[in-house]
């Protein structure tokens, strides 16, 4: 697993705010219990891109893990915002589900 994490490294050198890139990466990292690198990942990623609404999810639920409720309840709503302004009601849907499953 560290061989791809070396790789992701690596294409993020040449392109440092690259969200699908970082976003990897943190998935990555939560594989190996990496989880305050994931959540730099994902935060870097909602701070060079609002828009880029696959991140919202995942942070969200790391946050949870964390127990870390109210935080993940507030990424999942501006991930909401973000999804329903792109048109994204898949993305919305899933993100609502968790925003429900967490709040109730």
């Amino acid at each position: 697993m560290n061989e791809r994490i070396e790789k992701l490294k690596a294409f993020l050198k040449e392109s440092p705010k690259d969200c699908f890139l970082n976003h990897a990466l943190a998935l990555e990292y939560i594989k190996i219990g990496h989880d305050l690198e994931a959540r730099e990942r994902f935060e870097m990623n909602i701070h060079n891109d609002p828009n880029y609404i696959a991140t919202y999810y995942h942070l969200g639920k790391l946050l949870e893990r964390a127990g870390q409720n109210p935080e993940a309840m507030a990424i999942y709503e501006k991930g909401m915002q973000a999804a329903k302004a792109a048109g994204d009601m898949h993305t919305y849907s899933e993100l609502q589900g968790a925003y429900e499953e967490l709040a109730y």
